[in-house]
């Protein structure tokens, strides 16, 4: 494959660089297998709707043709299960979550890592956090019926926001 060179320009990053040397969704850690890829989390509804609405010109634009994004402020109701899951952007900052290289935190690294790029040791820490949330599938399945997609709403959000599909549980 032919590397190519991304440039981001967004409100958070200026003229940072990073290249794709891996074709998009394929040649992945053996130990990182997501149930779902970045178009299929942002058409089900992820992050109120706000994680990508100024950063589109980074990734393809069939990524957006059905994503879930809210045009002004954070919408709970866009995502799948309907509630707000997630923490603030500083409190990932505070406990140290979030890379300089993706300062939108694990799931900007997950866009760019399933478009090809790796950054050896940042991909590595991310897929152990990332294998680190598996244990709220387990929470699931002991504590809801199969199938009942209502039981433990904010907790299967969370895991979808991390590319687990709970609606499988």
């Amino acid at each position: 494959m032919r590397t190519r060179t991304i440039v981001v320009n967004d409100r958070m990053q200026q003229g940072y660089r990073y290249v794709l040397s891996e074709p998009e969704g394929e040649q992945f850690d053996p130990d990182f297998t997501p149930d779902l890829t970045p178009p299929e989390m942002l058409r089900l509804g992820i992050f109120c709707g706000k994680y990508m609405t100024d950063c589109r010109d980074e990734f393809p634009a069939a990524w957006f043709k059905h994503a879930k994004l809210a045009p002004q402020r954070r919408d709970r109701t866009l995502n799948f299960f309907g509630v707000d899951a997630s923490q603030p952007l500083s409190e990932w900052r505070r406990k140290g979550w979030v890379h300089p290289d993706d300062p939108r935190g694990w799931f900007q690294w997950y866009c760019r890592y399933y478009r090809g790029r790796r950054m050896p040791g940042e991909d590595e820490r991310q897929i152990k956090r990332w294998k680190a949330i598996r244990r709220h599938v387990a929470q699931i399945k002991k504590n809801c019926a199969p199938g009942d997609i209502h039981c433990r709403r904010r907790q299967r959000q969370a895991l979808l926001h991390w590319a687990y599909d709970s609606r499988k549980i």
